[in-house]
């Protein structure tokens, strides 16, 4: 075999290799905080947080004078910068909300205080309109959301007094809904995020109180698996998968002040991995979404029915 590459002179060579230490990618500095831009309306439980084409929409929520609003916030990491998009056709709070194939689907929620809903509403980002689509067949709110394969799972949730552990999913393609296995427990305002092709739920609060209770989910077989607690139960956490790990932060164990507390649950050991670097600002019941490897926790309460923040706070695993 012809050994072509013995030609090239060995000064020639190492020059090629060798790269400006202008160009290298800054490391990355893991386990660690850092801020966004503000959010212009600061909100709490809004009616959704998610990656819609690299960007980060806020959608409805509660304000600081306490009114549900329709407005739809937009962040781009990128750039650190805010826009406004197209609001929700009805002001809604306490949702979820989903992307399956650039399409960003708002689910559930409340539209008063004591008023739950089983809208869903799909949002074109070509055409920067909403469309109503078929009805949650459970109204409920303070709910978990995870996509898997294209489907769409609503976990757990409130009327407002009681607390369901019903499993709903929904197809895009076919604009149906079917139920799935339930959670071993009931809760509302749960963490949840897909760790591989595990849909993970923690926390929560009960009819009496907050639960550490983790279950993992397998879409394939329909079927949960009981998994080790939370060592700190709380609810209204800002969560999400990266990798085989669900991180969780914040939320609340009081009706008092909020959580800083950061953690991490690693799936293949089954095991919680705490504490993490916590929260620069105690939050609760903001939004929360992953985006490159990133978790973003979005305004929220620094304490229960407390000051809204307008934070943008972001962790680096």
């Amino acid at each position: 075999m012809k050994t072509t590459f013995l030609l090239v002179p060995i000064m020639l060579l190492s020059a090629s290799l060798a790269k400006p230490a202008a160009a290298q990618s800054p490391a990355v500095t893991h386990n660690t905080w850092s801020s966004g831009a503000a959010i212009p309306t600061p909100v709490y439980g809004p009616a959704g947080t998610a990656v819609l084409k690299n960007e980060i929409y806020v959608v409805g929520g509660g304000n600081a004078a306490g009114s549900i609003i329709a407005e739809t916030q937009i962040y781009n990491p990128a750039t650190s910068t805010w826009t406004t998009g197209t609001p929700l056709p009805v002001a809604t709070w306490d949702g979820v909300a989903a992307v399956v194939k650039n399409i960003l689907y708002v689910i559930g929620g409340a539209t008063s205080p004591t008023a739950v809903t089983n809208a869903v509403w799909a949002f074109n980002p070509k055409t920067k309109t909403w469309t109503t689509k078929s009805p949650m067949p459970l109204a409920r709110a303070s709910i978990g959301v995870a996509v898997e394969n294209n489907i769409i799972y609503v976990i757990g949730g409130t009327d407002g007094v009681n607390r369901f552990n019903n499993v709903e999913a929904y197809n895009p393609a076919t604009d149906t809904w079917t139920e799935e296995a339930p959670l071993f427990i009931g809760r509302s305002e749960p963490s949840v995020g897909l760790v591989g092709k595990t849909i993970v739920t923690a926390d929560g609060y009960t009819t009496s109180q907050w639960t550490g209770d983790t279950e993992g989910y397998d879409a394939a077989t329909n079927a949960w698996t009981e998994l080790n607690p939370d060592p700190t139960a709380r609810n209204g956490a800002c969560a999400g998968g990266i990798g085989p790990k669900l991180y969780v932060a914040g939320g609340y164990d009081t009706f008092g002040p909020a959580l800083s507390l950061t953690e991490a649950f690693k799936v293949p050991k089954n095991e919680w991995i705490t504490p993490l670097a916590a929260m620069p600002q105690n939050a609760e019941f903001g939004g929360a979404a992953v985006y490159k490897g990133q978790l973003y926790c979005i305004s929220g309460w620094a304490q229960f029915q407390g000051t809204v923040l307008n934070n943008v706070q972001i962790y680096q695993p």
